[in-house]
């Protein structure tokens, strides 16, 4: 039985196979058009899977859509009359889309893909619910979810067992944790739905002044995890902007303009935004204990990416052991609506736990060597061992490495087969990374990637975290300050030998070469585009950055041996591998 998953038109667009209950390829569609957060239909990415899956689109038994247009249409024309006239300007942008585009999904899935099979349509908040438990190693557990919005809902506590899932209790629009992030993200001068992970990098660097005040006069919050947004203070439901004029004089300051300077007003903003999003969160998840008795949970949608809030529930709550889906986000949706019919609506057994994210694109030393050649590029290549051996002592002497391999990655984060790396142990890799090479914030912290077994010796941290979805504080004697938040803090990356061999083994062989078990790890592109794809994508921003070394598959490039070197045609102007 195959089973393809959508999401798309909001942002984050994707697409997912099930193939007999498993997860045989997942992908953004951003990551094939190189437009970041792209929201159009994912037709590259559904190709993509049905040809990694080797079907066509005749083989598949169901397309399974995200969420239910038809409600959300209700919910966005009742919101409009709501607050109308205010809403005209929003309702005149918003109808021409919807009306063309956003309440057609089964005609466009067949006009584009040639389907004429049944296309089934779950609850947004269901299919972030089921790609958290269906696809986790839980028979049964709690299901937290929070976001911005999908139909009503803007989270959701239920409970999984075996197949199924059942929802407990929802908090509804306009009320919203995610909306109230991405407000106060506007306001802090960054872009919405896009950007927020920013405002969380910044909030270690001010104090919660304004907690208090965004208690009393924007948030009431109920023991069971609920509340209330004043939206008196709030133009998202109504307008084009997230907040207001009463919102800028509560505060005492206008929105910031998106690239000026940072004060520490801003920064103190951000903190408080942030000690407000993990008291949310963990009187949700203690409420959700408490109802349940459960000590698992599963949890999914965008807020859950926000892994400093996700860190205070294994701390604060009675919960043991925590799932969260590492594509959390609406891409993630696909995942579950794809599980959630094969699992629940089909009532198929559950075959499946996600071990890792490498769902993406391959490419072989065949493919990666042609095309090197027909750009005139030097390289070496190299045996796994030299080549494993030779790039840690590179990082180890302070050269910054892409490092292209194998899966791409499924999700937010690069997790070791599209990365940059560089050394840890070096205090001037943060900002020379985040300036030279991705040409960002000098604000925003790096990942450590840590060997699994040697986590608790730098980071007071006792479980696995595979995908960056936690932050624990380093040990005194971490010595990793490149890593190493202003507050002490590290997003982790844990890796295992399981989960990624050749990653693992670069990590290992660098703490043979240097006594440190950790890399920066951070992603393959450069600020404002995708993860690199293909080795087209990885080459391009190789040779528009500061990166020393390209390492793809098993061939080593240099940046010194492409001096003076004619490559005889540019980058953008010979096709890379593709992906058939």
């Amino acid at each position: 039985m195959v089973i393809l998953g959508i999401s798309c038109f909001y942002h984050d667009a994707a697409a997912a196979i099930v193939r007999d209950g498993i997860l045989t390829a997942a992908a953004q569609e951003e990551r094939f058009t190189r437009e970041k957060h792209d929201q159009g239909f994912p037709i590259h990415a559904i190709e993509y899977c049905l040809r990694e899956a080797k079907v066509s689109i005749k083989d598949v038994d169901y397309v399974a859509f995200y969420d239910k247009p038809l409600l959300k249409f209700e919910r966005i024309l009742t919101t409009y009359l709501a607050t109308f006239p205010r809403s005209l300007p929003s309702f005149l942008k918003a109808m021409p889309v919807w009306l063309k585009e956003k309440l057609w999904i089964p005609q466009t899935i067949k006009e584009k893909l040639g389907y004429n099979g049944p296309i089934l349509f779950a609850e947004h908040h269901v299919s972030h619910a089921a790609s958290a438990f269906l696809i986790s190693p839980f028979k049964e557990a709690a299901l937290l979810t929070i976001d911005g919005v999908g139909e009503w809902e803007t989270a959701t506590v239920g409970v999984g067992e075996g197949r199924s899932i059942r929802i407990l209790k929802s908090l509804h629009f306009p009320h919203s944790l995610g909306l109230l992030y991405s407000a106060f993200t506007y306001y802090l001068g960054f872009k919405v739905n896009s950007a927020e992970y920013k405002v969380m990098g910044l909030a270690p660097y001010g104090k919660p002044a304004y907690a208090d005040r965004i208690f009393d006069k924007l948030v009431t919050l109920k023991d069971d995890g609920s509340f209330r947004i004043n939206m008196r203070y709030f133009a998202y439901d109504y307008g084009l902007t997230m907040t207001n004029r009463r919102f800028h004089e509560l505060f005492g300051e206008e929105p910031r303009q998106p690239e000026s300077g940072l004060t520490q007003f801003h920064k103190d903003v951000a903190a408080s935004l942030q000690q407000v999003t993990n008291e949310i969160v963990v009187k949700m998840a203690q409420h959700l204990h408490g109802e349940t008795g459960l000590t698992n949970l599963a949890m999914a949608g965008g807020v859950a990416l926000n892994c400093v809030a996700n860190s205070e529930i294994p701390r604060r709550t009675p919960f043991k052991e925590i799932f969260i889906q590492p594509a959390a986000g609406d891409a993630g949706g696909a995942v579950g609506a794809a599980y959630y019919v094969y699992n629940t609506v089909l009532g198929n057994e559950r075959n499946y736990v996600l071990k890792h994210v490498f769902l993406g694109p391959e490419f072989s030393d065949d493919e990666i060597e042609r095309y090197l050649d027909r750009l005139g590029v030097p390289f070496r290549k190299m045996s796994r061992d030299a080549l494993i051996r030779e790039t840690a002592g590179k990082i180890a002497t302070q050269r910054v490495v892409g490092w292209f391999q194998g899966r791409m990655e499924f999700g937010p984060r690069a997790l070791g087969n599209r990365s940059i790396l560089a050394d840890a142990r070096n205090p001037e890799n943060q900002s020379r990374v985040n300036l030279k090479i991705k040409f960002r914030e000098s604000f925003r912290p790096f990942a450590p990637t840590i060997l699994e077994e040697r986590t608790s010796e730098y980071f007071d941290w006792d479980r696995p975290s595979p995908y960056m979805l936690f932050v624990a504080q380093a040990r005194d004697s971490a010595k990793l300050p490149s890593v190493t938040h202003v507050d002490g803090s590290a997003r982790l990356q844990t890796v295992n030998r399981d989960e990624n061999p050749l990653y693992y083994d670069l990590v290992q062989e660098f703490e043979r070469q240097t006594g440190c078990p950790a890399l920066i790890n951070t992603s393959f592109n450069v600020r404002g585009e995708p993860i690199v794809c293909t080795p087209q994508d990885a080459l391009r921003c190789f040779m528009r950055t500061n990166m020393d070394d390209l390492v793809m598959g098993s061939f080593m490039i240099e940046k010194e041996s492409l001096d003076g070197v004619l490559i005889r045609e540019s980058v953008e102007s010979v096709p890379g591998p593709q992906l058939d």
